[in-house]
């Protein structure tokens, strides 16, 4: 008797097994993919550094630093901590952490309480909250022009 005849193999699991219900999957380098449906998320993690351009993103996550020449994303979100230095084109930007360039928001541009802002920033509504710092020329900019408004009527 050959002594591998009694050797049960072991079981493998799939290298990318179907995720829980509500999780998203993960690759086999253990990024979060995104789920369809949802938007193209870009996380840069707390110590992680990024310099660059960003292209593709729908949403924009800063929890370390991005310094990047432009952005063109749906979001921008500036965590507490994090830092994003350059050039950025949102619809809505909500900056909690240190955000250092020209930044223009086409609808929301909210700064948190923990929130600093220097440079320039465009706006349409602007929110501050209690203790956020702006150190920056502020420009208000009409309204985005809805592809669902009805055209105006003569009288």
């Amino acid at each position: 008797m050959d002594r591998w005849s009694n050797v049960m193999p072991t079981p493998v699991s799939p290298p990318n097994p179907a995720p829980a219900s509500g999780m998203a999957a993960t690759s086999r380098a253990g990024m979060q993919l995104a789920r369809e449906g949802e938007p193209r998320t870009l996380v840069v993690g707390p110590g992680i550094s990024v310099h660059g351009v960003v292209q593709n993103a729908e949403r924009l996550v800063v929890e370390g630093t991005v310094d990047a020449s432009i952005i063109q994303a749906k979001e921008l979100s500036v965590a507490q901590g994090g830092v994003y230095k350059g050039s950025a084109e949102v619809d809505d930007a909500d900056i909690a952490g240190t955000l250092d360039g020209t930044l223009t928001a086409r609808r929301n541009l909210v700064v948190q309480a923990s929130g600093r802002l220097f440079g320039n920033a465009s706006y349409h509504r602007l929110q501050v909250m209690d203790g956020g710092q702006i150190d920056a020329a502020l420009k208000l900019t009409t309204a985005p022009a809805s592809p669902l408004a009805a055209p105006p009527r003569n009288s």
